[in-house]
């Protein structure tokens, strides 16, 4: 047993062990082992180099103890003053990093932590430390990020909401008897595309590129209905691909009466080439196009993302063949794997269940 601490009596050693459990506050639980370790007859330096503390943590817990009893485990934190992180303050904060600078009459267009305490301040919350900023913005989950260059969409914004509402009604009132889908054109890159990856301490993966990149490109689009997706390839990206593509779509579903083909305004979607497939497909096949630069409206480019996460991204391949390989095996899989879930949850129940 420690010198600096009297044996604990049986029915407070029983308290701290049940109450240890119920300790949401690391400092607290720290205290909580210090006290039974302390007990269990270990010495003050072992304890502090097991716990990675310093050994005047364990003199003051054992001190505390023997002065204040089980009331010394509590943090004496809670009485300084009234907490700062106020919900108050977290709602202004989560205001502030969601807006620019210059919204509030900053010249400079991105945030720092001083920044955001000036602002703050500014707004009549109460002045705290850096560090303490740096837990407000863990707590509600504020992350520093890369923006996302976007181009505003030249419409006046009730055109923009009619056509999107009139592209939503047709998606949730389509036929039995029509089909819709959503499509877009992605690049491929023999040159990989760099991203984040996990790494041990004082690592740097390394990518290695054939350095002269090729390309190639696919034309996808996406049920709208099982969220299959149906692709073609090509060394272009012109209108010959997505006229392909047009073809294998109406060649894949015979039965449907019309198939309404959600997409963007890219040149190549509005051609004479196109103009003569959906003459020759007798108006089974109908375009509805998007308001332009609108490309988050658009449901497959969540696929495309997906894809480029999966395979493209930091990606091995020595060629371009080996490349494409692994991006049709990428997306025969999820064709699987989507159309699986669909049966499954089609699927009538069992009887007795």
């Amino acid at each position: 047993m420690s010198c600096i601490l009297p044996k604990l009596s049986f029915f407070v050693k029983q308290r701290l062990l049940q109450n240890f459990p119920h300790c949401r506050d690391a400092g607290t639980r720290i205290r909580y082992l210090v006290l039974l370790q302390l007990d269990a007859g270990r010495s003050p330096p072992l304890i502090a180099a097991f716990f990675q503390i310093h050994r005047a943590t364990v003199y003051r817990v054992a001190k505390r103890f023997r002065h204040h009893g089980e009331s010394s485990l509590c943090d004496r934190r809670a009485h300084n003053g009234p907490q700062k992180l106020t919900p108050d303050f977290l709602t202004a904060l989560d205001r502030l990093v969601r807006g620019s600078p210059q919204d509030h009459g900053w010249r400079r267009p991105t945030w720092t932590r001083e920044l955001l305490l000036a602002t703050l301040r500014r707004l009549g919350h109460a002045k705290v430390h850096v560090a303490t900023l740096s837990r407000a913005l863990q707590r509600i989950r504020a992350r520093r990020g890369r923006p996302r260059p976007t181009v505003g969409c030249p419409w006046p914004k009730s055109r923009k909401t009619r056509r999107l509402n009139e592209i939503r009604r047709l998606v949730e009132n389509l036929p039995k008897d029509e089909m819709a889908f959503y499509e877009d054109e992605v690049d491929i890159h023999l040159n990989p595309k760099i991203g984040y990856d996990w790494m041990g301490r004082g690592q740097q993966k390394e990518v290695r590129t054939p350095g002269q990149n090729h390309k190639r490109y696919l034309a996808g689009a996406w049920d709208v209905r099982s969220g299959a997706v149906v692709w073609v390839a090509g060394d272009k990206k012109d209108s010959w691909l997505f006229v392909r593509l047009l073809g294998k779509l109406y060649q894949h579903y015979p039965k449907a009466k019309a198939i309404h083909v959600i997409l963007d305004n890219y040149k190549i979607h509005d051609s004479k080439l196109v103009a003569w497939a959906l003459l020759e497909a007798g108006g089974r096949i109908r375009l509805e196009f998007l308001p332009p630069y609108c490309p988050k409206h658009n449901k497959i480019e969540r696929v495309w993302e997906d894809l480029h996460a999966a395979v493209t991204r930091n990606h091995t391949c020595p060629d371009m063949g080996s490349l494409l390989r692994e991006v049709r095996h990428y997306l025969r899989c999820r064709n699987r794997q989507v159309l699986r879930r669909l049966a499954a949850a089609n699927k009538p129940p069992t009887e007795g269940s």
